[in-house]
């Protein structure tokens, strides 16, 4: 008998106790009562009836969801493989589970898809170029897709572009003929401004004799300083005219 009174009692307590449900401050729990949604609760202590209701929990905080690699084609027509993650969580606990059967695997299965979709229309150089721009558009789809299943999409970031090596040959001599191209380029402009400064200096030459013959004597000069060997020019008519006219005034 009194054996039979423990058991009773015990059922009780774990009958009360049975009522009861703790949330964390992170977590919610969506209540339907016989079947039908009745209202989110929580945090806290809260009260369900047993049979009568029952409650899913929901976790609010930011889950991290590390897209598979896919094959993508790019619009110029280059096989590579991209992975991405997506950051993201839920907003409205009662559409989480309402709207969608398993919202994680829901936005697993879209962020592959909208992956591959996204990408497929813009170039190699783009993808490994523009990653910002490129996150920012997946971001705004998913976020606009995952809206009526109560779900806030964050932020995206793509993570690796993996070209096969062939590929990466490739741009890399490519990369190597820019280089060279830009060098040509710069000293073309280098050659290109140097014949400009001596057409300059030739028309003030042309100009100013004096200056001519000035300049003549300055390269003797600098010739007879680097070489120790006896170097013999012609003297110019100019320069004995511009003497004799010196002398004249004089």
């Amino acid at each position: 008998m009194n054996i039979l009174i423990l058991s009773l009692i015990a059922l009780f307590i774990v009958f009360v106790f049975s009522f009861f449900r703790i949330l964390r401050e992170y977590e919610r729990g969506v209540v339907f009562t016989l079947g039908r949604f009745w209202r989110v609760k929580g945090p806290g202590l809260i009260i369900i009836v047993p049979f009568i209701q029952q409650m899913v929990r929901v976790d609010l905080r930011t889950i991290v969801m590390d897209v598979p690699s896919q094959d993508v084609i790019s619009r110029d027509n280059v096989s590579v493989r991209v992975n991405a993650v997506v950051y993201f969580r839920v907003i409205d606990p009662e559409k989480s589970i309402i709207q969608v059967e398993d919202y994680i695997e829901a936005i697993s299965q879209l962020a592959q898809t909208t992956l591959r979709s996204v990408l497929g229309q813009h170039e190699l150089d783009e993808m490994l170029a523009e990653r910002d721009r490129l996150n920012m558009d997946i971001q705004k789809i998913l976020d606009e897709q995952t809206e009526i299943w109560g779900i806030k999409v964050a932020n995206v970031e793509i993570k690796h572009v993996d070209l096969d090596e062939s590929m990466v040959r490739a741009i890399a001599k490519q990369a190597e003929a820019e280089r060279e191209r830009r060098a040509k380029v710069i000293h073309a402009e280098g050659e290109f401004q140097a014949s400009q400064k001596l057409l300059e200096a030739a028309e003030i030459l042309v100009k100013q004799p004096q200056a001519l013959q000035l300049r003549y004597l300055q390269t003797l000069t600098n010739i007879a300083e680097d070489n120790n060997s006896t170097i013999i020019f012609p003297m110019p008519i100019d320069l004995m005219k511009s003497f004799q006219d010196i002398l004249t005034k004089q």
